[in-house]
């Protein structure tokens, strides 16, 4: 009977550890800022991207901020127009012209908006 209580004891302990452990643990959160985008952005501008990485941060929703949320869903709307990842395998872009002139614009759009956004910072 002891034995019993004994392995019945440990076996609560490690099992109460556990839970409390899952109770106080939190997922782990990833925050897209504009300077993740714009790194995505230049090397898929000089063909340095694959498509699994792309899709990590394309497809990840930006619920802080809804203008970077606007230029993520644009960004994924380029590769379901323009998008060719088939090719990234061969050395290719992932993008077509189209896509890469209209991805080289937004990539422009953002970063003047970000300059915008730390010049208003710094004069508050």
């Amino acid at each position: 009977m002891a034995l019993f209580l004994l392995i019945f004891a440990v076996c609560l302990f490690i099992i109460g550890g556990m839970v409390l452990v899952l109770l106080f643990s939190r997922t782990p959160r990833y925050r897209t800022e504009p300077e993740h985008l714009l790194e995505l952005f230049d090397k898929a501008l000089a063909n340095q991207v694959g498509e699994t990485e792309w899709n990590v941060v394309i497809n990840y929703p930006i619920r802080h901020d809804d203008y970077l949320d606007g230029v993520r869903r644009r960004a994924q709307h380029l590769m379901q127009e323009h998008g060719r990842p088939w090719q990234v395998a061969q050395g290719k872009p992932l993008l077509d012209k189209t896509g890469h002139a209209e991805l080289a614009a937004l990539r422009n759009h953002l970063a003047a908006h970000q300059r915008l956004r730390e010049r208003q910072r710094n004069e508050s």
